[in-house]
């Protein structure tokens, strides 16, 4: 693949590439930035390489270890500044350094401070040039959920809603209140997100699967949290069913020996959190305690308490809308509109808006 652009739209382009790269393992990584990779010569790009399942090994080992090209001389892009700490894998500069690579670009530095702007200076030492910056805007908001876990204790939350055009959650006459093009970008959502998170309200409902029923993207389905107080939800369900093949974590406070017995059986994981004001389960404590178990990019599908109450609390990232081109009118209920409006007061902007055949698709960058 040559390229015949001035020299900073090739080294735009050639981050792009990497962006894309980046955006593949998104959420499938666990502790660890999915990150992307290429590596051009003589305005080619000669190998690929992205962050791997589970987070390792990294995109940079691999763009390079994938080429069977002499790389002396070459050129790597990375979308986030490469390690150059031991843990528990060998360093990214090492191979860097090793196969000649000439010249480095990033495009944001590592926040976590084993890598924040250490490899630079041991880079150069090599005489391997070094320049970063390029499309940071752009890597800089991809990484939004890194960062955050980097700096807080709670994880990064996507809260997803499904309303009519008339605002309702709630269709009183079929399940389905969006069209086939919004439930499908709906399963791709759930592939970068390694959890989705509940409540018992919704499995009770809906009985929903929650996976990604798109083919070939079964295997990226999320983990599962239910938030039930209680312990109501049916040992029938498919959630309960499945957990031997999806990870599912029930967090409840209310003791009930023989359920916990019964869903322990069936594979679940369960954790008592404690209640807040409302004799409710404190969110704030159930996030911190999903960070601990692993979780660092959660998906909110839920119904209008949960999903409003992690609103109002301040505990949304991303608040992605999905609104039908159809009123429900007196086949509607739970309407939002009044939640929605008083919440999105003096929020941050629209951060995308796609038409999706008749459906709209509306993202919000709350924090």
């Amino acid at each position: 693949m040559s390229t015949n652009l001035n020299k900073y739209e090739n080294k735009s382009y050639f981050m792009r590439l990497a962006l894309q790269q980046a955006r593949k393992n998104l959420g499938k990584t666990n502790e660890n930035p999915s990150v992307g990779c290429v590596i051009s010569k003589n305005n080619n790009v000669i190998s690929v390489g992205c962050t791997s399942y589970k987070g390792r090994p990294h995109a940079e080992y691999n763009a390079i270890y994938n080429s069977k090209l002499n790389l002396r001389g070459a050129d790597l892009f990375s979308t986030l500044e490469p390690c150059s700490h031991y843990g528990k894998t060998s360093p990214c500069t090492n191979p860097i350094i090793k196969r000649g690579i000439k010249r480095v670009f990033f495009a944001i530095y590592d926040p976590d401070f084993r890598s924040f702007k250490k490899s630079t200076k041991l880079l150069r030492n090599k005489n391997i040039s070094v320049k970063t910056g390029i499309y940071s805007q752009e890597v800089n908001s991809f990484y939004d959920s890194y960062i955050k876990s980097k700096k807080s204790l709670l994880p990064y939350v996507t809260c997803k809603l499904a309303v009519s055009k008339d605002f309702f959650t709630i269709n009183r006459k079929q399940k389905w209140i969006t069209n086939e093009f919004s439930r499908g970008r709906v399963h791709l959502m759930r592939s970068n997100h390694d959890c989705v998170m509940t409540s018992c309200a919704t499995i009770i409902k809906d009985d929903p699967e929650l996976t990604c029923r798109i083919d070939g993207m079964i295997s990226r389905s999320p983990s599962r949290i239910i938030i039930d107080n209680k312990l109501k939800i049916p040992l029938k369900s498919k959630i309960v069913k499945d957990a031997s093949i999806y990870r599912t974590v029930i967090f409840y406070n209310k003791f009930n020996k023989k359920k916990i017995k019964s869903l322990k059986n069936s594979k679940i994981e369960l954790y008592k959190i404690s209640l807040d004001i409302n004799d409710d389960l404190n969110l704030n404590e159930a996030l911190i305690r999903a960070k601990q178990l692993g979780f660092y990019r959660i998906l909110l599908e839920s119904g209008k308490k949960l999903s409003t109450s992690f609103l109002h609390k301040n505990l949304v990232d991303d608040l992605n809308l999905f609104v039908s081109d159809k009123k429900l009118g007196k086949n509607g209920r739970n309407n939002v509109k009044k939640q929605l409006k008083s919440f999105l007061k003096n929020r941050k902007g629209v951060n995308e808006k796609v038409n999706l055949f008749g459906d709209k698709f509306i993202t919000y960058k709350i924090k």
